[in-house]
């Protein structure tokens, strides 16, 4: 079975309203999708099957943020660490989260492709008179979508960030926002299984958090100026959506 939305982003539903739908407390709060996604609405599903919940992030850090859910019972409550020790499961994980990413990539596509100079040629190929049987290709979206988990989850059931990468959002709203999703404390599914080595199993202790702010797009330091890199980074996106 599954439910898929027409505008995977959208969120027109109060948030009060939709939290009065299914919640469960505090950090198990993810639960709730995987246990009945049927409850909640396209406002906050994407699609579901019988083994992945994908869901619109509640505090999206970016302009499109989406979560990949597990519904294996004995891994969404794993740390990602030791659940994706399991290369069956790490396998299927990438598959769904492969599948995400191309909704997201579209969805970028739908929002802001005619704006892109590099769709521009696709677009004007779509609306000629005389149409070829073969599109061109436009902007490769999709190479831009970024993907990963928290060293150290907010969040105690498995799931995995799907997002663009703009990190331009209400909700992102102080600087370690933006440094968990722009430093190695998001770690990528293709670095797994990780080492016992690896640093990023303790990102704190070994300088990969409290950092300057550096843009992800022009690698301009801000330091620790958070409002005018909040700017800049609204200003970029500007840019960005241009290309």
């Amino acid at each position: 079975m599954m439910s898929k939305s027409k505008s995977p982003t959208s969120d027109s539903t109060p948030r009060s309203q939709m939290l009065q739908q299914n919640t469960w407390p505090g950090k198990d709060g993810l639960g709730a999708y995987t246990a009945d996604p049927t409850v909640f609405g396209p406002e906050r599903i994407v699609y579901f099957n019988d083994e992945y919940v994908v869901i619109k992030d509640l505090y999206p850090k970016a302009s499109i943020h989406l979560l990949v859910l597990t519904r294996n019972s004995e891994k969404n409550i794993l740390h990602p660490f030791d659940a994706f020790e399991d290369l069956e499961f790490l396998a299927k994980t990438k598959v769904e989260v492969e599948r995400t990413k191309e909704i997201v990539a579209s969805e970028l596509r739908r929002r802001f492709g005619s704006g892109s100079t590099q769709d521009k040629v696709r677009l004007d190929a779509i609306e000629s008179d005389e149409p070829s049987e073969e599109l061109p290709q436009g902007r490769n979206w999709l190479s831009e979508i970024k993907s990963g988990i928290h060293a150290h989850p907010s969040m105690n059931h498995l799931h995995v960030h799907v997002f663009s990468p703009d990190m331009v959002s209400d909700c992102m709203r102080h600087r370690k926002h933006y440094e968990s999703f722009n430093t190695d404390f998001l770690v990528p599914l293709e670095a797994f299984p990780l080492s016992p080595e690896d640093p990023r199993r303790h990102p704190r202790q070994n300088g990969i958090v409290d950092v300057d702010l550096v843009c992800w797009r022009c690698s301009k330091n801000f330091g620790n100026k958070f409002t005018r890199f909040k700017e800049h980074l609204a200003e970029e996106f500007e840019e960005w959506k241009k290309l």
